[in-house]
């Protein structure tokens, strides 16, 4: 697939600034192209739920989150509704998603705070924010960006390794990593560049066996080779929608083209 050109990319020597720039600010384009519909994979209706379900979302999948938190909420609609829950109560309720004790101690005490310091409602700002119990810059950003709007980069696992993978930056500490590639795009593409690169990383560009024959960034990869070349075989790689699986949703949006994930029991949790 395009290999002449992707050997151009891969053996052109070092790259300057400018050009790897550019060549990012195409891989965005691309990627828009690709994932029209790329949002994030967390089921949510407030910044409560949100904020809740990215807590839990540490070491899990988000489909596992998802097929867990309607019985969560169910439970404790509300900041104050949580605050007050028993900690083996939402233990129990949260155990699914592992670190169920850290976990539902991060849950209460973010739930108290937002009760006691910020009237019941989910703050705005990532100075607030990140004073919540369990709340770290990730986290915040994935607020800030889906529930209020306010641009961001999520370094996440799967945006992490993306970027290192396509030379955009050589930093492993995510403050550092989330440094270099706001200096790279502008304000108003963080928050949908970080949905897209995730979208990709969990569908093509896999961390042990990427589908680099199936991919369509391909020529604009310094790493292509790393995975599966054949068309065919990288094929049969592909995950979620562009494999013909569920999502990791239970409602996605509207504009989804994959199918709903399955509830909590009725089918294995995706990787």
């Amino acid at each position: 697939m395009a290999e002449s050109k992707v050997n151009k990319v891969a053996a052109a020597g070092p790259e300057s600034r400018l050009a790897m720039v550019r060549r990012a600010r195409r891989i965005n384009r691309e990627l828009a192209e690709i994932y029209p519909y790329a949002h994030p994979e967390l089921d949510f209706r407030n910044p409560f739920e949100l904020l809740v379900a990215t807590v839990l979302s540490a070491q899990t999948t988000d489909l596992r989150v998802n097929q867990t938190t309607p019985a969560l909420f169910a439970a404790y609609p509300t900041p104050e509704d949580m605050a007050g829950a028993a900690p083996e109560a939402l233990e129990e309720i949260i155990r699914p998603t592992g670190f169920f004790r850290a976990k539902a101690k991060s849950l209460l005490g973010l739930s108290q705070a937002l009760r006691d310091n910020f009237g019941g409602e989910v703050p705005g700002r990532i100075e607030d924010l990140v004073t919540l119990p369990g709340v770290g810059r990730k986290t915040a950003n994935v607020v800030l960006g889906n529930a209020f709007g306010v641009p961001g980069i999520t370094v996440d696992t799967h945006f992490g390794r993306l970027v290192r993978r396509w030379k955009w930056t050589e930093q492993e500490d995510p403050v550092k990593v989330e440094a270099e590639i706001c200096a790279i795009f502008p304000k108003s593409e963080w928050t949908m560049l970080s949905h897209r690169v995730v979208f990709h990383g969990r569908r093509i560009c896999h961390a042990r066996k990427p589908a680099c024959g199936a991919c369509p960034i391909a020529p604009l990869c310094p790493a292509y080779g790393e995975g599966e070349t054949d068309p065919e075989k990288a094929a049969k790689l592909l995950k979620y929608e562009k494999g013909g699986q569920p999502g990791q949703r239970l409602s996605p949006p509207s504009d989804y083209p994959g199918l709903p994930a399955l509830p909590l029991g009725t089918g294995p949790a995706a990787s």
